[in-house]
């Protein structure tokens, strides 16, 4: 049976897996898109997704759960101040993921995962009669 194992643990201990997680979450804050396996950014997606959701409601006890969260004071003011205002009209799905082709050493399946970009569209302009 499979009992307790949803969480993937790439080879890792927990605390080394902590640290991965960390340290792809601020990449991904910090560039807006980065290249990686597909089984990681399957795994950083809802971590980073949350902390938007999150930081959609502002705030110095929120900005201090992101900080504590990614361990970087610094992607953590970017996200609160500059990546999750973007989505204040969205309810979810901030990120996506596209698969690559596999990687040529190892022909591990490749991903590049990145914020959605918000489109606000505009309704163009009626020509004034006169």
């Amino acid at each position: 049976m499979r009992h307790h194992d949803k969480n993937k643990k790439f080879g890792r201990e927990r605390n080394q897996r902590k640290a991965l997680m960390r340290s792809l979450a601020v990449s991904l804050i910090q560039k807006g898109k980065m290249r990686t396996t597909e089984a990681k950014a399957k795994a950083i997606r809802p971590f980073v997704e949350k902390l938007v959701s999150k930081g959609r409601v502002g705030g110095v006890a929120v900005q201090r759960l992101v900080a504590e969260r990614l361990g970087n004071v610094l992607a953590a003011r970017r996200m609160i101040h500059t990546i999750a205002p973007q989505y204040k009209s969205r309810t979810g799905g901030y990120t996506r993921i596209i698969k690559l082709p596999r990687r040529i050493g190892d022909g591990s399946p490749m991903a590049l995962i990145e914020f959605v970009v918000e489109i606000k569209e505009s309704k163009p302009e009626k020509a004034k009669k006169k």
